[in-house]
């Protein structure tokens, strides 16, 4: 045998033991090498800690994650010598496992090596997460290969682990978590030019943002702009601010020739719109409120006054681009707040708000039409608090409105009578400021309104819509009211952006199974093309299951939609655990590729997930989003419930004794309800979930106000059925289910109290729980290291009820005696 140089000992791995073991031998292995090494130049016989130089010293610290794996082949039972001098090789192997798993790495045949999983050094035992997982073994060979290399897998249950060597492998949570992805696009106005910006998320939780300048006619890049870079409104070059000694510069770009102007010095710092002949900039402004000693004893004036910087207020002023001179436009002390500016620059659209708590909205928003020549407002909408938004018209005779059915005297309102609708159902209004005629524009269209634009090429309004579990295009010709779908090759369009001349628009999108795209479509044709899809190549390789539509008639005659994923390896003789998940507001659970809750990583872990679109979410018509309100889970839940029990009869391949479900906010709330009706469950995850509707009303920064959609003119003292009986809290003996809550510590939405008393009450109950918080974070879990864990609470939670591995679990929350 070939001699070799130690790398390090492997001993440590083989004092790991386990009483009924499985051996799983690997056989084929790639191999990348040789690398020879070249003898260093001694100028001294010592280092400088009076060690003399030993080849192994050559390797012992080089960099292996970076080892080029181009020349890769294929060997099976054999470690390859090299030509009689030194050089490293590596042998490499594939495993997966879709629940979680340890082995301990046996190797013999080689002297000295060193071992890696997934690029980090092997210490011990194996530590499985659910993935597909690349195991190195580095030596060094002078010469003859060795015929004698074994190498096995040591584990408990042989069946949790596969070797796999198709190069193909699984979507794991750091897909999701890292990689390119597209922020945004915006397109020039001559429709020949766009900026694309992307953020790229690092594998230490930091990110990094870029943007590409692309020419629309072909999709090359053609620069690389910064990406707080925005259009000039009709110029066709783009704008940046710089810092510089005297102050901020506005410096404008040609996209054609790349060459910057200076066309503003010592601007104001702050956040302002360019108007659209370019001559000023509107700014929003901000002013502190009377301020409270927060270190001591403090008021606080009203619900919303909890909140960092409710009692700051915005204004706006115009900053002339000729002289300078910085002029206020509006003057109070209610907020006030920019929605457009006229095509001639001569008047702004502005709202206003203010907080009215003794009736229902308790927001109230303005309109007005503001002339800045005589500096006369004219009120468009009086206190109205349904209303969202509002732009021109490209000639500036009408004004496009946003708001929900009950907005502007609900003339959009579509529901049966005595029937309250969802505010969160987004509708289009149109307003002609001659008459002041308004005409809802979307009175009988099921999809809720996300983002529009009247365009000035063609006058056609554009917008994207909620519709079921996608979000669509349409187009709306203003003159008819009729509204067209434009197909789109994505589930998802996420925004999209128009000239103002010429027939080239630019848009961004994603599907159930396919990561961010950037797109040119022709607004004649109605062709797209694709330019970009920056995670492609990071997942080229990753095999997804497949992701299917599917719904069903529930016992009220209603279609409820949904879909289900199968994992990658799926095959239809085997039983499966199945995950339920659905809506956590009031909006439908889309078909996100990367979510919080990304349902291919779940099927990659080996389960069918089924996403349910019950009752109550908006995209499927006024009448469906108008069920959540004043429900509190009612005809919701019935539908989980029916919807579960019927995907299980349809779909053999499904272990109905092994379901688990999982929803955040209101989706945690659904969970626990859920467990209050139904046995269905094998175990069940609510994320920030509330557990009373009570506490939840008058604690959470939002609670009242989110109640005037949920619970719409509902209080705690004028409807306990409501409030108290379909409380989840107050039918804790209820619930025979195992339920882990999860909240972050610090959540203004929904206190972390909504979990610590159903917690609780559990315990008091000596029912199956478990409580995991996540400290100073708030509704979501933004905090990288955190989030991780977090996910990983989540698939060990369901790995121990619904696959019978608590290994996970265990190992991280191991039995504590107290």
């Amino acid at each position: 045998m070939n001699k070799k140089h130690l790398l390090f000992s492997f001993c440590a791995l083989l004092c790991a033991g386990y009483s009924s073991a499985d051996i799983i031998k690997v056989e084929n292995f790639y191999h990348n090498g040789p690398y020879p090494i070249a003898m260093p130049i001694q100028f001294d016989s010592t280092d400088v800690q009076s060690k003399k130089f030993e080849i192994k010293d050559v390797i012992t610290n080089h960099f292996a994650p970076s080892l080029k794996t181009a020349n890769q082949i294929a060997v099976t039972g054999t470690a390859p010598g090299h030509d009689g001098s030194y050089a490293l090789h590596r042998l490499s192997f594939n495993i997966e496992n879709s629940t979680y798993a340890t082995a301990k790495l046996n190797i013999s045949g080689l002297e000295n090596h060193k071992a890696y999983l997934d690029g980090a050094p092997v210490a011990g035992e194996l530590k499985l997460k659910p993935a597909t997982h690349t195991i190195s073994i580095d030596y060094i060979a002078d010469g003859t290969p060795s015929d004698s290399l074994k190498v096995s897998l040591e584990t408990d249950d042989a069946k949790l682990i596969s070797l796999r060597n198709d190069g193909k492998r699984v979507l794991t949570l750091a897909d999701i978590m890292h990689g390119k992805r597209i922020s945004s696009t915006s397109t020039s106005p001559d429709g020949k030019w766009a900026i694309v910006v992307y953020y790229n998320s690092l594998k230490d939780g930091q990110a990094d943002w870029s943007a590409k300048l692309y020419s629309t006619a072909d999709g090359r890049v053609v620069g690389n702009p910064s990406y707080a870079a925005r259009w000039m409104p009709k110029s066709n070059k783009y704008y940046y601010t710089r810092r510089t000694a005297e102050g901020i510069e506005l410096v404008t770009v040609d996209p054609a020739t790349g060459n910057e102007t200076v066309m503003a010095e010592k601007i104001p710092s702050g956040q302002f719109t360019m108007s659209p002949d370019e001559s000023y900039l509107i700014y929003t402004t901000y002013k502190s409120g009377p301020a409270e000693d927060l270190n001591g004893v403090y008021q606080i004036l009203t619900p919303n006054d909890r909140q960092p910087g409710w009692r700051n207020r915005s204004s706006l002023a115009k900053y002339d681009l000729s002289t300078g001179f910085m002029s206020p436009i509006t003057f109070g002390h209610h907020n006030t707040m920019l929605s457009d500016i006229s095509p001639d620059a001569t008047k702004l659209l502005v709202m206003t708000s203010y907080d009215r708590l003794t009736e229902r909205p308790t927001t109230l928003f303005s309109l007005y039409l503001v002339d800045l020549a005589s500096m006369k407002a004219e009120a468009l909408v009086t206190d109205d608090g349904f209303i969202q938004s509002a732009q021109f018209s490209p000639d500036g005779t009408k004004i496009l409105i946003t708001g929900s059915p009950e907005a502007l005297g609900s003339i959009g309102k579509n529901v049966p009578e005595g029937r309250t609708p969802s505010m969160y159902d987004i509708q289009l209004y149109s307003m002609n400021l001659a008459d002041k005629k308004i005409t809802p524009l979307t009175k009988n269209f099921n999809p809720s309104i996300s983002s529009v634009a009247w365009n000035n090429a063609d006058n056609r309004i554009y917008f994207t819509a909620d519709n079921r579990d996608m979000i669509s295009f349409y187009r709306l010709n203003p003159a008819d009211g009729k509204i067209t779908q434009i197909d789109m090759p994505e589930d998802l369009v996420k925004g999209f952006s128009l000239p103002s001349t010429g027939n080239t628009m630019t848009w961004i999108g994603q599907g159930a199974s396919a990561p961010d795209a950037f797109y040119v479509m022709n607004t004649k044709n109605l062709k797209s093309t694709e330019i970009d899809r920056p995670l492609s190549q990071q997942i080229a390789d990753v095999e997804l299951g497949r992701c299917e539509a599917w719904n069903f008639v529930n016992e009220r005659g209603d279609t409820i939609y949904g879909r289900y994923y199968l994992p990658a390896n799926f095959d239809e003789t085997k039983k499966y655990p199945l995950i339920v998940n659905y809506y956590g507001g009031c909006t439908p659970t889309a078909r996100n590729f990367e979510s919080r809750y990304p349902h291919h990583v779940y099927a990659a872990n080996g389960y069918v997930v089924y996403v349910i679109e019950p009752s109550g979410a908006a995209g499927f018509g006024q009448e469906f989003s108008s069920r959540h309100v004043n429900t509190a889970g009612k005809g919701v839940a019935d539908d989980i419930i029916e919807g579960t029990k019927k995907f299980c009869a349809q779909h053999p391949y499904v272990n109905d004794k092994k379901i688990g479900c999982i929803g955040a906010s209101y989706g945690g709330f659904m969970t626990q309800y859920l467990q209050t009706v139904t046995d269905i469950f094998a175990a069940a995850i609510s994320h920030a979930g509330i557990s009373d509707h009570t506490s939840y009303w008058g604690e959470g920064y939002w609670g009242f106000s989110y109640s005037e959609t949920s619970m719409a003119n509902s209080y705690p003292w004028s409807d306990q059925e409501l409030y108290v009986k379909q409380s989840p809290l107050y039918n804790a003996d209820k619930i025979n289910t195992p339920l882990l809550f999860l909240h972050g510590d610090k959540d203004n939405n929904v206190p972390v109290g909504e979990s610590i008393q159903m917690f609780t009450a559990l315990k008091l109950l000596g029912k199956e729980t478990a409580f995991v918080a996540v400290a100073n974070q708030d509704h979501h879990i933004l905090d990288y290291d955190k989030r991780i864990k977090w996910q990983d609470t989540i698939f060990a939670w369901f790995a121990k009820w619904l696959q019978d591995n608590p290994k996970w679990w265990d190992e991280m929350y191991p039995e504590k005696s107290l």
